[in-house]
């Protein structure tokens, strides 16, 4: 299923949905079609890759720092792949371990493999003689969308 870019009535980028939200915000006529795909309908509708909202949505949330953290949005931002290896990670590991007073924040978790996690336990990098091959940051509203 494709993603659909939503647009705020002033044309600035909102989020994007799937396929399937989008003609329903069509049909309840609360978007329009601001581009679609030449020569493919689904029903009565051109099968859209950007709609557009009718009435403006005010979106002070996206003035704030940025997104709260959560395991979700680690593994995200460092798109499944391991800071230790690079291979496919499915778990968040603490680069201060929360055993030493690290805390749940963007700066100290990275997303790891199984593999990597249990190696390192509760040691910090060096300790562990495990890098990083990348360093934590905290996303942006700009980032996510």
């Amino acid at each position: 299923m494709t993603a659909v870019l939503v647009l705020n009535a002033d044309c600035g980028p909102l989020h994007r949905v799937s396929l399937r939200h989008a003609i329903r915000m069509l049909f309840r006529e609360v978007a329009v079609v601001h581009e679609a795909e030449p020569g493919r309908r689904i029903g009565g509708y051109p099968m859209p890759t950007v709609v557009r909202l009718v009435s403006y949505v005010v979106t002070r949330w996206r003035h704030s720092r940025g997104p709260a953290w959560s395991r979700t949005g680690v593994l995200a931002r460092d798109r499944h792949s391991c800071g230790y290896c690079g291979g496919p990670a499915s778990t968040i590991d603490h680069v201060l371990p929360r055993s030493r007073g690290g805390r749940d924040d963007w700066a100290n978790t990275v997303a790891a493999c199984g593999r990597c996690n249990n190696r390192k336990r509760d040691r910090t990098p060096a300790e562990a003689r495990m890098p990083l091959l990348v360093r934590p940051f905290a996303p942006t509203w700009a980032l996510s969308v």
